[in-house]
């Protein structure tokens, strides 16, 4: 057999197992010898933890370069491109910059910083981490359903950019002229209806064709144009969407689409079979390549003629600093910031929840959070220098081509870019970093969802993790499938201007009183200390001056200002019948529904009278705390974890592993 001596074992070395205690009434110890690659007290084996992780239970990122990647790609996402740009031209340009960096750091980073803090400190998803305040834990509940009704449409708009993407690959893009789908309003010229002229010395009102049939000509601003729509714009509502007239007529299915959005389902199937370890590297990729597409983007169309002007209507000459003083920039700017880092969404603190305890989530905040509105910033300059090339072409202002959400994506862009030669390329390109920035959100959604399941079920997501991603993606697909019929636009729209709104702005004010006011600030303070080291005062004033009574008041004006402005829906011209708008109020109700009920819940189950009820439903639980032991510390060393089972059957064993030469 050879020499038996300690140490440490490889694939194919043994181990022995020695016996203290009694087995089938023998009392006397004996070895186990067995092979070490066979030895393991579970046969299961989470793809989502690995050996070298910290937290062998949940699991944590691979490095670093993973959860950072995880975190811009989940923030940055397709408002970064088509909604940042217009707000920026239509707030005073330039002058727009001053009120959006004071809301990231008065509104947006102090969130920000607060929720990846508290994913990290107790390593829980969105709905488990509301151990620390029980009563609020319908808010995580509120979170994870506003994430499912967003990530069903979502989705649906990475179907469309996959669509797109697909039509770039032809000699001619279908959207550079009017084919044979187009009608007779589609023009990719302005077409002249009349205008004033001087005939026999007396000016007249005249139609354009009389005009020209007499050899007149048109006096400078007199002149009326027809209502033309250019072929993107047919293109899109004929053939992309194929749109029916209004959210009554259904219609049927685009068959394409659904197809697309099949794609797009496989996808991120695909990239999240095994978690955030696989994941965490395609973000590599979708994360990072948008910014080379962008800076491509931008190259071109510097080069082009007329893209100065539009880069003075986004940011240059055109600036309004006096624009400074209407409240509707303030508020465009705080909730833009809200929006685009996807605070309170539970994203943030799920993926947080993977980090090791001692990671340095200040720094993280800071660095995505202005990588973030960097990202913003740099996109508009790609967007409207190319615009600015359309608007010289067509002999428009740029304020005329310039637009927001699909009509930029969609209509606007792809125009511009026909124009471009070699228009295939850019057309594809530009698709392509409109699906990856959409596919990188996508993931850390669906991410969310499958934390949440992992924290409820554990044995289960141990046991059956590729198995449940896989039906999520089968389950959302098929939800989605009314937002790819010929009425399908018009339930992404309701999706998202009821659950993409004042829900998540409610569960963010609630989340933010929670923490600060009821479970305590300054404690939270001391819980951060755990993980970061401890700080001075001067470093912690800011945050408090933030936490304590800037954020909540910013937060909680934007939540008064959306639900004073609330208008019902409408897409362009078409309004929403009673019951679609029913259909939108019912959505919201059943997302933010739960804070009262599992209050209520919680309540209920409490003991003692009302106030005693109510006051041990404000405390943490008794399992609140650091998941690993190790890093309780004296201030949670009292906390029991309900998981732990004790081994009755096997009153002692030790192991004792040794190598065979």
């Amino acid at each position: 057999m050879g020499n038996w001596q300690p140490g440490g074992t490889r694939q194919g070395e043994c181990i022995g197992i020695s016996w203290t205690g009694s087995l089938a009434g023998c009392a006397h110890p004996f070895w186990l010898p067995t092979c070490a690659k066979d030895f393991s007290l579970t046969n299961e084996k989470d793809a989502h933890s690995s050996d070298s992780d910290e937290n062998s239970e949940r699991g944590n990122w691979s490095n670093k370069g993973d959860y950072l990647l995880s975190m811009v790609g989940y923030a940055v996402g397709l408002g970064n491109v088509w909604r940042f740009p217009y707000l920026t031209y239509q707030n005073g340009g330039g002058a727009f910059l001053i009120p959006y960096t004071l809301m990231l750091a008065l509104a947006g980073l102090p969130l920000f910083f607060m929720e990846c803090s508290l994913g990290q400190f107790a390593s829980q998803g969105p709905v488990s981490i509301w151990r620390i305040l029980p009563l609020f834990q319908g808010v995580g509940i509120t979170m994870v359903i506003i994430s499912t009704f967003v990530t069903i449409y979502y989705n649906v708009i990475i179907a469309y950019a996959l669509y797109y993407l697909f039509a770039s690959f032809q000699q001619v893009l279908p959207w550079s002229d009017c084919f044979s789908w187009a009608d007779e309003s589609c023009s990719k010229t302005r077409i002249v209806s009349d205008c004033n002229t001087t005939l026999h010395g007396q000016i007249i009102h005249a139609n354009y064709s009389f005009v020209t049939g007499n050899n007149l000509t048109c006096i400078n601003g007199t002149i009326s144009y027809k209502p033309v729509q250019f072929p993107s714009e047919q293109y899109w509502n004929k053939v992309t969407l194929q749109r029916s007239s209004g959210l009554d007529e259904t219609g049927r299915i685009v068959w394409y689409l659904a197809l697309c959005l099949l794609l797009s389902w496989i996808i991120i199937a695909a990239a999240l079979f095994k978690g955030i370890k696989s994941s965490g590297k395609v973000v590599y990729f979708t994360a990072l390549f948008p910014y080379f597409i962008l800076f491509i983007l931008l190259v071109r169309g510097a080069t082009l003629e007329g893209a100065l002007d539009g880069i003075e209507y986004y940011i240059g000459r055109q600036s309004n600093i006096t624009k400074l003083m209407e409240a509707e920039v303030w508020k465009d700017a705080a909730t833009q910031i809200f929006y685009s880092l996807s605070v309170a969404w539970g994203g943030l603190v799920a993926l947080s929840s993977y980090n090791k305890f001692h990671n340095n989530c200040y720094s993280d905040a800071i660095l995505v959070c202005v990588t973030n509105c960097a990202t913003s910033v740099f996109a508009g300059f790609a967007i409207f220098s190319i615009l600015g090339h359309m608007a010289f072409l067509s002999e428009r202002p740029v304020s005329e081509v310039v637009d927001s959400g699909f009509e930029l994506a969609f209509v606007a862009y792809p125009e511009a870019l026909s124009k471009l030669p070699v228009s295939p390329l850019w057309s594809f390109l530009f698709f392509f970093m409109l699906l990856l920035l959409g596919l990188d959100s996508q993931f850390a959604t669906i991410e969310t969802l499958t934390t949440t399941i992992q924290d409820i079920y554990p044995t289960v997501m141990k046991k059956l993790r590729m198995p449940i991603t896989l039906g999520l993606c089968i389950v959302f697909f098929f939800l989605g499938l009314i937002c790819v019929t010929q009425a399908g636009i018009y339930w992404v729209n309701l999706i998202d201007h009821f659950c993409a709104g004042w829900g998540i702005l409610i569960a963010a004010v609630l989340e933010i009183v929670g923490i600060v006011y009821i479970y305590g600030g300054n404690r939270f303070i001391e819980d951060i200390e755990m993980m970061i080291g401890k700080k001075s005062r001067l470093f912690w004033l800011w945050w408090r001056i933030c936490w304590f009574f800037i954020t909540p008041v910013l937060l909680m004006a934007i939540l008064v200002w959306s639900l004073i402005t609330f208008e019902n829906p409408t897409y362009g011209s078409v309004l929403y019948p009673t019951w679609g708008t029913a259909v939108g109020w019912c959505m919201i109700i059943f997302c933010v529904i739960w804070i009262p009920i599992v209050a209520i819940v919680k309540i209920v189950k409490a003991e003692g009278n009302i106030v005693q009820r109510i006051v041990s439903c404000c405390r943490p639980a008794a399992n609140w705390g650091p998941y690993l032991e190790s890093h309780r510390g004296e201030r949670y060393s009292h906390i029991v974890d309900p998981q732990k089972k004790k081994e009755h059957e096997i009153p002692t064993v030790s192991a004792i592993i040794y190598k065979q030469h």
